[in-house]
This record gives C-alpha cells, sequence and structure tokens, in this order.
C-alpha cells in the first residue's frame, strides 16, 4: 500500500452529503455516453491520487488498465490476492507490468491459505463460500479502500442481475466511497473487441471455456449457452462474493 504520508494526503473522507450525490448523479448522467477513457481521465481528475483500482485481471480490468497506463499511470492498483487465484492469473500480473509499466499490487489477508484453512478444519469454500468471501476478499478490500475516496472497477451492467442497475459513477454505501465503472455500459462482445483490436494481454483461461475467473475452488468452465458468470460457485446459490451487491 502507498504510504497515507505521501501518495494518500491525510484528510478527512469523503461523505455521503446531499451536494456529493448531486456531484455524482449529473457526473454520471453526463459520462452515460462518453468513452471509457473519458470516464477515466475523469475520475482521475476529480479524485487524483484518492483514486484506486481493483482488479481480479478480468477481460474488463485489463482493458482498463491498458486505458489508464496512458491517463494516470500511476493510480494505485491492486488485486485481492487470496491464495487460491489460478497460476494463469497471477502469471497475468507480470505480463501487465511488462507491457504497461503498471505493477499491480496484491493485497492479502492477515493468514495464509494454510493456516485459515487449519483453523476451520479444512477449505471452508468446500462448506461455506461466503464467509471465505468475507474473509479473504471483503475484509481486505475494506482495509484498502479505507486510504482512499474513489476506486474503479470493471463491473459490466450485462453481467448480472445484481449489476443491472449500475452507474457509471455512483456512491458505494457499502465500502463508504464513490465507485466508478467505466464499462458499465458496454457489453462483452465490445471488451473483447477492442482487447483483440488492442492486443490486449488477457487469461488464457479464457480461451479455455472460463467465462469469468475467481479463485480456482469457485470456479469452473462453462458451456455453450450458458451465462459468462455460471462457472463462478458452480451448484450453490452464491453469485457474487459480495464486491459488487448494492446495498
Amino acid at each position: 500500500m502507498p504510504s497515507s504520508d505521501s501518495e494518500n494526503p491525510s484528510r478527512p473522507r469523503l461523505e455521503a452529503s446531499p451536494d456529493l450525490m448531486a456531484e455524482l448523479a449529473a457526473a454520471s448522467e453526463l459520462l452515460e455516453k462518453a468513452e471509457p477513457i473519458e470516464v477515466i481521465r475523469w475520475a482521475s481528475g476529480r479524485f487524483g491520487k484518492r483514486l484506486t483500482m481493483a482488479t481480479a485481471f478480468g477481460p474488463e480490468g485489463c482493458l482498463i488498465l491498458h486505458w489508464l497506463s496512458s491517463v494516470a499511470s500511476d493510480t494505485f492498483v491492486f488485486n485481492l490476492e487470496t491464495g487460491y487465484q489460478f497460476k494463469e492469473t497471477l502469471e497475468l500480473r507480470d505480463r501487465i507490468r511488462d507491457r504497461y509499466g503498471i505493477t499491480v499490487s496484491y493485497e492479502s489477508p492477515e493468514t495464509t491459505v494454510e493456516e485459515y484453512e487449519r483453523k476451520h478444519g479444512g477449505p471452508l469454500y468446500r462448506t461455506d463460500p461466503a464467509t471465505c468471501c468475507g474473509d479473504r476478499k471483503i475484509v481486505v478490500i475494506e482495509r484498502v479502500l479505507s486510504n482512499f475516496d474513489a476506486w474503479m472497477s470493471g463491473i459490466r451492467r450485462d453481467q448480472s442481475p445484481d449489476r443491472a442497475n449500475a452507474p457509471i459513477v455512483g456512491w458505494d454505501k457499502k465500502f463508504g466511497v464513490v465507485k466508478i465503472s467505466p464499462l458499465a455500459n458496454w457489453t462483452k462482445s465490445q471488451v473483447w473487441e477492442k482487447i483483440l483490436q488492442e492486443d490486449v494481454p488477457y487469461n488464457p483461461l479464457h480461451d479455455k471455456g472460463f467465462g469469468s475467473i475467481g479463485c480456482w475452488p469457485c470456479t469452473r468452465a462453462i458451456t455453450d449457452g450458458e451465462d459468462e458468470r455460471a462457472g463462478r460457485w458452480s451448484g450453490s446459490e452464491k453469485t457474487e462474493c459480495g464486491l459488487h451487491i448494492r446495498d
């Protein structure tokens, strides 16, 4: 994490005041028809060093990093390293660094996988994936976002019902920060067309049938006709890790 004394000057965090909510609503409406790179440029100009980005190295995140490298390459970008990520995902971090000069920070839970599983008598993802995500993702992102005023994500409205109404710019009540989603109104086909056009690095698991990639124990490849997120927590009612559920 960058130090709060240098990269993130200490000052009171934003509050969800009526003035801020009005500003965010106006910005979201204005940016609804803007290109994603313009959304990123606005976010960087508005929040400066108080802006961060979270990425799981999905295609959307990789595409945002592609644009971010030319707009605000010094933005602090992080990945929630749960200890359960695919080897291919971790290797993609190095490819992103080599291509764009952006080193994504691994932000991890306080306990290793071995310590965590020992504490719970085995892998908790088998019996209580919601708690596992809470402990190894939500707690970590809360810690990171406490140092910032705004964060960018790669979610799209067409990915799932939980994301269908995501604004370009809005207030994230769950984490108490502004949330910016430059690709909210894009489609899967638009994302992949741009990735191939710009030769953006992406996770090779997508070429093996993985639509959405998270932790390896809770992710599988999908079959023709399945929703792109059908491979996440397959066989359970769980559809989100909790990062993008709007309260």
